[in-house]
């Protein structure tokens, strides 16, 4: 009888222990954005993102904390989270959806594999339905990186601009995303 229980849960956890090899994960990732305009270029940088995603499903989510975004003048990161952001109110942004393009298997020699990037993204407390392309990149010693590109405008998140510095601020932001994953 024990050796029928053995073998019934090695069956049951053995494709629970399978799907795990294909999820990775990274507490590094990186995101940057940059607002330009005649008036003012701003530029602010956050390598505290927090990345789960699983190959096998292409499911991804990332979240980043407002206040771990780094400016080049103190007054600007100031004004960021207390003005526009409110980050002690909505202390955080969020992704989640799909990877597409790329398959657990290609993970596991290296190339570059183009990708689409679909979704839900959180800024503000705002919910906006997102798609964009990507690039997922393994290297020969076999480290996974997923960078992407893609524009943020503002007022899509309820973020207001006061009238007096609203030609320092672009309508959209460029922002971009480096994520270097490890296995989970």
């Amino acid at each position: 009888m024990k050796r029928h229980t053995i073998i019934l849960f090695a069956a049951l956890a053995l494709p629970w222990a399978a799907s795990a090899q294909d999820r990775y994960m990274t507490r590094t990732g990186h995101i940057e954005f940059h607002s330009s305009t005649p008036m003012e270029d701003i530029h602010a940088e956050n390598d505290k993102v927090t990345s789960v995603w699983d190959a096998t499903t292409g499911n991804v989510e990332f979240a980043v904390l407002i206040k771990a975004f780094s400016f080049e003048k103190a007054l600007m990161q100031e004004h960021f989270n207390e003005n526009y952001m409110e980050s002690n109110k909505l202390p955080k942004a969020s992704f989640k959806g799909t990877i597409k393009g790329v398959s657990a298997e290609q993970l596991t020699k290296p190339g570059s594999y183009p990708v689409e990037v679909s979704g839900t993204i959180t800024i503000h407390g705002v919910d906006r339905p997102m798609t964009t392309k990507g690039t997922v990149t393994v290297d020969a010693k076999g480290a996974i990186t997923a960078t992407s590109e893609f524009a943020v405008k503002p007022g899509d998140h309820d973020i207001k601009i006061p009238g007096a510095v609203k030609k320092n601020i672009a309508e959209e932001i460029a922002v971009k995303v480096r994520l270097d994953y490890s296995k989970m």
